[in-house]
């Protein structure tokens, strides 16, 4: 096997569990603080604690780290677990402030956090389920 041959996961090119960790917790403290986050952040139960480690271990196996999601909660379904909020260009902006921003302050790797955000992008626009 050659070099060419090994991909690394984005959940390895951002720094594995530890910058998980420190990206979904910085993504929720800016949910509960930043004004342009009060749109989403009514969408929340006031104690984001479960909540934060749900994404954590959302994020961990969609970025390509161990399966930590799915063995408990079965397929994301993303879609449909959000269909009762009503998700409009607003609230994905919102959401991707607060996580670009998360993103900006955990991930050093720029190249790693560009294609992170470009995916994550996709995910967010694709939650839309409004105009």
């Amino acid at each position: 096997m050659t070099d060419s041959d090994v991909t690394t996961s984005m959940f390895e090119r951002i720094g594995g569990s530890a910058t998980i960790d420190r990206l979904v917790d910085s993504f929720y403290d800016r949910l509960d603080s930043l004004p342009e986050a009060k749109i989403i952040r009514a969408m929340h139960a006031d104690d984001l604690g479960l909540i934060r480690d749900v994404l954590k271990r959302y994020l961990t196996e969609w970025t390509g780290g161990p399966k930590l999601y799915t063995p408990e909660k079965g397929h994301p379904r993303l879609r449909q677990r959000h269909i009762g909020f009503a998700i409009g260009d607003a609230e994905r902006d919102s959401w991707m402030a607060c996580m670009r921003g998360a993103m900006e302050e955990t991930i050093t790797d720029s190249a790693a956090r560009q294609d992170l955000d470009r995916a994550i992008s996709g995910l967010a626009d694709w939650m839309r389920n409004r105009q």
